[in-house]
């Protein structure tokens, strides 16, 4: 019998449900022909997917 593991998994972020990084198109075209796009990340969990333990984060970062 295999011994279980006692850790935890990682929080998904409530905001996003773990995608935290969107990609949007801007409407505009590069002189290439392709679409010109952005990177947005959830302003929540700052990317990551996931949420960080209260007692892990510093007050006002």
């Amino acid at each position: 019998m295999m011994p279980q593991s006692t850790s935890t998994p990682p929080r998904i972020c409530h905001a996003c449900d773990g995608f935290a990084t969107a990609t949007i198109t801007t409407g505009t075209r590069s002189t290439d022909g392709t679409r010109t796009t952005i990177r947005v990340n959830c302003p929540t969990c700052r990317g990551l997917g996931r949420t960080i333990p209260a007692g892990l984060v510093r007050a006002g970062k």
